[in-house]
């Protein structure tokens, strides 16, 4: 049997906390162990990799270069043991610390996130969140190792891979600053094709989709900028003439300061289901079925609510 195999776990945090710590004084009182205990697990480890792994300089215990060279698999094999302990244990949102992580595209974050925010500071005060942005194979394994709780957008790259359930459904509109001499509440497609175009080239499914139905019907529209967030375009449309297409629910949240008008589309594009996914090896697992049962009645109530003053004729 190798020196692998044989790795008691209790040592290898032993090891961790004298990295964390540069002390063996430290590192028991992280562990609720004696000092004496400490120094006979460093023994059997420098016996067991064959080196002194921490020597002492002043009042520090310094790694040794072989230390370092094991610091990252160490810390790995930490954070894996205590996911696999965290998910034996009963999951209870008022009193846990945990973190869930979710993939969310730039929309996502600006109109979501505000909302889950809400709720967990009633519902799990403790709780927190890390929002990361992955490709889809990223996303794909990163769901199926655990590593990420929760992807939410439009997502049907994901649809054959993990579970899923439909959030709700989603339109385009359009955009512009409100000055004198627009149309009424109707615009007119001639004057959505004079004017200049603001897109935001997202990597999100769903408005890419509406962006391929503009060009697959032969609308061509003067594109004068491309960007990549949606974050920025109040700031633009504020200091010109030029109008953007956007979600429907994204809308009122650029449109806070009632600087610009919104119009339903004059052309007629796709509607997207927005999904949240999850792997199937979480499926029954309390934490991810309750930010699951968050996310859903969260997202949809606030769509329900939302639906009636989704347009703002500015």
């Amino acid at each position: 049997m190798t020196n692998e195999v044989r790795v008691d776990l209790n040592l290898l945090r032993v090891f961790h906390a004298i990295l964390e710590e540069n002390s063996l004084t430290l590192a028991g009182n992280r562990l609720g162990l004696s000092q004496p205990a400490v120094s006979y697990a460093l023994g059997r480890l420098r016996a067991m990799f064959d080196d002194p792994l921490f020597v002492r300089s002043g009042n520090e215990m310094v790694p040794t270069s072989a230390a370092m060279a094991m610091r990252e698999a160490v810390q790995h094999a930490m954070v894996a043991a205590h996911d696999v302990l965290r998910f034996t244990a009963p999951f209870d949102a008022a009193r846990s610390s945990r973190t869930f992580r979710l993939a969310l595209s730039d929309i996502g974050s600006l109109v979501f996130l505000p909302k889950l925010c809400d709720r967990l500071a009633v519902l799990a005060p403790e709780i927190k969140l890390e929002v990361v942005s992955l490709s889809l194979p990223q996303v794909q394994e990163a769901l199926r190792n655990g590593q990420l709780d929760l992807a939410i957008g439009n997502l049907p790259g994901l649809r054959d891979s993990t579970h899923f359930t439909s959030l709700f459904r989603e339109d385009h509109v359009c955009m512009t600053r409100w000055r004198a001499g627009l149309p009424g509440p109707a615009l007119p497609l001639s004057h959505f094709l004079a004017l200049s175009h603001l897109q935001v080239t997202s990597t999100e499914s769903g408005h890419q989709q509406v962006e391929d139905h503009f060009i697959e019907h032969g609308i061509q529209r003067k594109i004068v900028l491309r960007v990549p967030h949606f974050t920025v375009v109040p700031e633009i449309l504020a200091r010109t003439d030029w109008i953007v297409t956007v979600p429907r629910r994204i809308a009122p949240a650029l449109n806070r300061s009632d600087a610009f008008t919104i119009y339903e589309l004059p052309v007629k594009t796709p509607e997207i289901t927005i999904t949240a996914h999850w792997h199937e090896n979480f499926e029954s697992n309390d934490a991810n079925r309750w930010l699951r049962a968050l996310v859903s009645d969260t997202l949809r109530e606030d769509h329900e609510n939302g639906m009636a003053d989704g347009m703002n004729s500015g």
